[in-house]
């Protein structure tokens, strides 16, 4: 999926910046593992604390502590603030929680928030997958999912 979504960006003249949390940099990996992708990955970020994504993305104190750092409002606001500090064009924030541990009835594990953020339009993504599947695979499927939601909303920017 990350050559598709190098072909549409570089076909389009875009950039892309990531700020991950759960993730740890995997799909800045991906993004990066396409031969050439200096000419369109502007800047990537693993804000993994909640005081990285106040300091860096300016998440406020007040939605990290009302809502949470795995939240739909964390992720907007990490991708509004992702394209405030970088400018790129096309902007996608992931948060949420990998396991095994760390899940409540809330907010279980396999829960993640994803936005991806652009000048003219912003979409946050809720993903939900099974508790019972081990770390690695689990963000390895989060990431596989935000590569598909890149790859549809930029067919039509």
């Amino acid at each position: 999926m990350e050559n598709k979504i190098a072909e549409i960006l570089i076909k389009k003249g875009l950039t892309i910046a990531a700020a991950e949390s759960c993730t740890g940099g995997l799909l800045s990996s991906k993004l990066t593992d396409v031969s050439g992708s200096s000419a369109f990955v502007h800047l990537n970020l693993i804000t993994y604390a909640n005081e990285a994504k106040h300091k860096m993305l300016g998440v406020s104190n007040e939605t990290l502590e009302t809502f949470g750092a795995v939240s739909e409002q964390c992720a907007s606001e990490m991708a509004e603030g992702l394209y405030k500090l970088t400018g790129a064009d096309i902007c996608v924030s992931i948060t949420g929680i990998a396991g095994p541990a760390g899940g409540s009835v809330e907010k279980p594990v396999g829960l993640m928030y994803s936005a991806i953020y652009t000048k003219d339009r912003k979409k946050v993504y809720k993903i939900q997958l099974p508790s019972d599947i081990d770390r690695i695979s689990m963000k390895q499927k989060f990431v596989e999912m935000v590569l598909n939601n890149i790859y549809t909303f930029i067919s039509f920017v």
